[in-house]
């Protein structure tokens, strides 16, 4: 097992990793929607955003740059932790509208305590030549990022590529060309479903740096125990959100169930502070319960694995136990499970 605690100092405060990201939608909308969670659910003082969102939203961007702090923005406690990444998702459907330098100079007006360099994911879609280029300009804009980089914010290098050898070279040269504090591995989202390559590719990073470890939009309910075993140090999602809006109730140790197919039941599986004492018909028409639930769900999955771990139980028993029942999630950890133990 490759899973590991560290202890990151920011400008804002010690983090304790592994950890996940919550993506806020601030930005994308002309008010965040994501309910309040920061106070609420110790494991998440932390927070994603898109800096490029915020500063394309010209009245959001106004408020900031005339006394608004990013943090009173989002309704949060000024030492909440910021994950600010440059918005490289929104370019594989938009043109590059960026530099290093400009997106550097967002993160720290917004006060971000880690910065994403500029990326450009590379697609399925895309022939082999154009990907090549957009992981050639990936490393540009990384190394071009290292040298405008001078604060104590974190800089995290965005990597992508379509193999493990890629990806291990990729970071050897921008660790021997530049100065990062971690790596972000991103373009595996268009690739979720295909565990055995996502498992490849996350581990070859881990191998090629002993540095912090991000993993770009895997952050779900059945992703999340798996980048814990192979030793990732954070990661971020989105799904609790996208998940409440089709009414899709995450459970954890199991997954998501859309309520339909749950009505009958009067009160839901789970007893968090938000579904505990409610019943299942309040909590379908209140979205933003739905998505609370969603999260207290994923800070579950994370508690107990880290329990699995203080506790000295077997770990690989346990997620033995927690993907049997799924043929296509126990296969992509019986994948990992026999390259984590080839490197031992």
């Amino acid at each position: 097992m490759l899973y590991r605690r560290r202890e990151l100092d920011l400008p804002h405060g010690e983090l304790q990793t592994p950890v996940l990201f919550p993506v806020r939608n601030i930005g994308k909308r002309s008010s965040d929607n994501t309910p309040s969670y920061v106070t609420t659910i110790p494991d998440f003082s932390a927070a994603m955003i898109n800096a490029r969102s915020i500063r394309n939203r010209k009245p959001m961007w106004n408020r900031l740059m005339n006394g608004v702090s990013l943090r009173e923005e989002l309704d949060v406690p000024e030492n909440t932790i910021v994950f600010a990444d440059s918005g490289g998702f929104d370019f594989v459907s938009e043109e590059l509208d960026t530099t290093p330098a400009d997106t550097l100079e967002t993160q720290h007006q917004l006060k971000a305590d880690i910065y994403g360099t500029v990326d450009i994911p590379i697609t399925r879609e895309n022939r082999t030549t154009v990907n090549q280029r957009r992981i050639n300009q990936n490393i540009q804009f990384a190394l071009e990022a290292s040298d405008h980089h001078d604060c104590d914010a974190h800089l995290l290098a965005s990597v992508h590529g379509y193999d493990p050898e890629t990806i291990r070279n990729n970071i050897r040269y921008l660790e021997k060309h530049g100065t990062f504090d971690g790596y972000a591995l991103g373009s595996l989202v268009p690739i979720r479903t295909d565990y055995k390559k996502v498992t490849k590719l996350v581990i070859a990073a881990r191998q090629a740096t002993d540095k912090h470890l991000h993993v770009y939009g895997l952050g779900g309910l059945v992703y999340q125990p798996l980048l814990l075993y192979l030793g990732v140090d954070s990661f971020d999602s989105s799904a609790f959100i996208r998940s409440a809006g089709n009414r899709n109730y995450l459970i954890p140790g199991f997954g998501g169930e859309e309520l339909q197919n749950i009505e009958d039941m009067d009160m839901l599986p789970c007893p968090c502070p938000v579904c505990g004492q409610r019943k299942l018909d309040d909590i379908r028409e209140d979205r933003n319960a739905l998505t609370q639930h969603n999260l207290w769900a994923l800070a579950t999955e994370l508690r107990r694995f880290r329990y699995i771990v203080e506790s000295g139980r077997d770990v690989e028993h346990y997620l033995d136990l927690r993907f049997q029942g799924n043929e296509v999630t126990q296969r992509a950890y019986k994948i990992a499970k026999q390259q984590v133990r080839g490197l031992a």
